[in-house]
């Protein structure tokens, strides 16, 4: 059976031997990793044949939509009972418990001066352990901290550091649009929100408008971003020749969800058509910039590269020896009357006469 269960209101399958399922609202207790906890059944009005969960673990994982993320369901442990009205009665004691514990967890913190922020506790139904949620920039040695706890409540004692967004999923309270915040009411699976999303549907770029509980991006943004990609595919981008009814222009603007296309035609005028009524011209197409302006910084590179002056003739560092500018072809070309760069010759055949 598929059960939904403990604080974090995890989801797995959980192995049993009842062959009726209960077609309400109904509470079980299953045994976990953790111990004896509450938990509620999943898809009980149409989703079990003969007592068994109809889908398979994969087509749970693809209909909750399952990205790698995080697993939506898995392998749980193993069905008790179902729970009785004492065994409810034990939940919602041990939950005003957990308020106490949270309590005296964040005053031990304060004593140990650690860095970190008590969220909330968890006592598992059977009482083999409490779980604390906390939140902290990094590592924290709280060993000190779980000795203190074990000795306070004599019992085995967890700590376990979560994020923002599951801060919100134990705390949330009540979002703008006046309705519980989602990943505390039916959002299980967190997946990420991107800013493009709320560029795509136009919605505003104030953070504090665009923001939930936990101060990131609100998940219902997620919502409807398959629904404006798809529509967005349908338009033509900005640039294109397109032709009208009223004659051809170039796309200047697009509305995705009306699915109208403004479109600037060749007396400067602009008129707004629904995308099935116009055509695009193929050899309209904007042309690429990027592609253009690589096009021109090679041809410009190119052009340099050709035009810069080579290596000198000779002189230092060339492993040639220097010639004057004259020297062409092994002739002296120097003009007339020149003697510049000329060293004194004696004649031929002339030698020094000693006195």
């Amino acid at each position: 059976m598929l059960v939904r269960y403990g604080r974090m209101n995890l989801l797995g399958f959980f192995e049993h031997s009842e062959t009726k399922i209960p077609k309400v609202l109904t509470a079980v207790v299953v045994k976990t990793d953790k111990g004896l906890e509450l938990g509620w059944l999943v898809g009980q009005l149409t989703s079990y044949r003969a007592g068994q969960f109809k889908l398979s673990e994969d087509e749970v994982r693809e209909y909750f939509g399952d990205n790698g993320i995080d697993l939506p369901a898995n392998q749980g442990g193993k069905f008790v009972r179902y729970a009785t009205a004492a065994d409810l009665s034990e939940q919602e004691h041990l939950k005003k418990n957990a308020r106490d514990e949270t309590e005296c967890c964040r005053r031990f913190v304060e004593e140990l001066n650690l860095p970190m922020k008590i969220v909330d506790a968890e006592h598992i139904l059977g009482g083999e352990r409490v779980v604390f949620y906390f939140m902290s920039d990094g590592r924290v040695d709280f060993r000190d901290l779980v000795k203190k706890l074990a000795h306070e409540y004599q019992t085995r004692i967890e700590m376990r550091q979560i994020g923002s967004r599951d801060e919100a999923k134990l705390l949330g309270d009540i979002e703008s649009c006046g309705q519980e915040c989602c990943c505390k009411r039916f959002l299980r699976l967190l997946k990420p929100v991107n800013m493009r999303m709320a560029k795509m549907q136009k919605a505003t770029l104030d953070p504090a408008k665009i923001s939930g509980y936990c101060g990131r991006l609100k998940c219902c943004l997620r919502y409807e971003d398959k629904t404006y990609t798809d529509l967005k595919r349908r338009l033509p981008k900005k640039g294109i020749l397109v032709k009208t009814k009223t004659g051809q222009g170039r796309v200047v603007d697009t509305q995705i969800l009306t699915q109208l296309v403004v479109v600037e035609c060749e007396d400067g005028t602009r008129i707004a058509s629904p995308v099935d009524e116009i055509e695009i011209i193929p050899s309209g197409r904007p042309p690429d910039q990027k592609k253009q302006a690589g096009a021109a910084e090679a041809e410009r590179t190119a052009r340099n590269k050709h035009s810069a002056p080579g290596p000198s003739a000779g002189g230092p560092g060339t492993g040639r020896p220097q010639r004057d500018k004259w020297d062409v072809g092994g002739q002296d070309r120097r003009p007339a009357g020149d003697d510049s760069a000329v060293e004194d010759e004696e004649p031929d055949g002339e030698e020094d006469q000693g006195q």
